[in-house]
């Protein structure tokens, strides 16, 4: 049987309003009073904050505004929270007066599903639960679920089969459900860079499990993110350089149903199979949320079209691994 898939990746944000410079932890002096630390826990995993800031009380309100918009979105996107909105949704069937974010992510959903051929698309949990469920039962045929059941499961697949308004979100079939760990990472993470720009930010990292830059550092220099190599063939990491942009990496040796590996997390929703074609994809974007879901969807797809949709969104840079080679579009 498989492990349980959970977030392990440590989360944080290192800011500074203009003119300051970013402070190693530990220094001590006058300069200290500006730097305000918070830790806690934010979409299931250990979290820092560390803010720079002229006036100590505005650094403050910056973190504990920071920690209180995380916890407003996990209640809105989480499918592990009972009470969030997405669990009632999932639950229901129908969720009526939406939040304003579930709407406007459902939003960004339908443009990337469009844009990829369909290689995005959030209504995959219940292929998600039926691997899950075919791998966690005792004696599971490792050669996966039978194909009559996930015939029937990839028919109730698709984001036109989802009403969606700013008065009510309703599935049109009784077994559906929405997953949004695909995308909610980048757009919380956006929402966060949002929060630190209008409170007089203006050279951060963000890390929400997806990675956005607001300008450079304070010396002017990029910052550099590291890509991991694939744990499952000799690929290199690589260094990226970005200055106001996003990063986001998506590969299926990131988790597997099943204990030999043959089964991964990447379902594609046209076919309910995992993905086969990369080892890893990382997307450079302006925002992202655009990053996190395009990363997702080039999982599932050829370097033609991911080249295509690369010039209709407008992206910095992609990063292909097949498990021999690394292209970059």
């Amino acid at each position: 049987m498989a492990p349980p898939l959970t977030r392990r990746r440590f989360i944080g944000i290192t800011a500074a309003a203009a003119g300051l410079s970013l402070l190693p932890c530990g220094w001590s002096g006058a300069a200290e009073a500006n730097v305000v630390t918070w830790h806690g826990q934010a979409l299931g995993a250990p979290a820092t904050l560390l803010i720079h800031h002229h006036d100590r009380a505005t650094a403050e309100r910056l973190a504990e505004r920071t920690a209180v918009e995380v916890a407003r979105l996990e209640r809105v996107f989480s499918l592990y929270r009972d009470d969030s909105a997405l669990a009632e949704l999932n639950r229901i069937g129908a969720l009526a007066a939406p939040p304003s974010d579930l709407v406007d992510l459902l939003g960004l959903c339908a443009t990337f599903r469009a844009s990829t051929g369909g290689a995005f698309d959030p209504t995959v949990q219940p292929l998600w639960m039926l691997y899950a469920r075919h791998f966690q039962a005792p004696g599971a045929d490792p050669a996966g679920p039978a194909a009559d059941r996930l015939r029937d499961t990839v028919a109730g697949v698709g984001f036109d089969k989802v009403e969606v308004s700013r008065n009510r979100i309703a599935f049109s079939r009784p077994d559906m459900a929405l997953t949004l760990n695909g995308i909610a990472q980048g757009y919380i993470t956006d929402r966060i860079v949002d929060l630190l720009r209008r409170g007089g930010i203006a050279s951060s990292l963000v890390d929400m499990g997806e990675i956005r830059a607001i300008g450079a550092r304070p010396d002017g220099a990029p910052w550099t993110v590291g890509v991991a190599g694939s744990p499952a063939a000799p690929i290199a990491p690589d260094r990226l350089e970005i200055v106001d942009k996003a990063v986001a990496s998506s590969s299926p040796d990131g988790f597997h149903f099943d204990a030999a590996g043959h089964f991964n997390h990447l379902l594609d929703p046209r076919t309910g199979l995992p993905s086969r074609r990369w080892r890893g994809v990382t997307v450079v974007a302006s925002d992202a949320a655009t990053a996190d879901a395009l990363s997702t969807a080039f999982s599932l797809m050829e370097a033609g079209p991911i080249a295509d949709v690369k010039r209709l969104h407008g992206l910095a840079r992609i990063r292909l691994t097949d498990g021999e080679r690394t292209f970059t579009l």
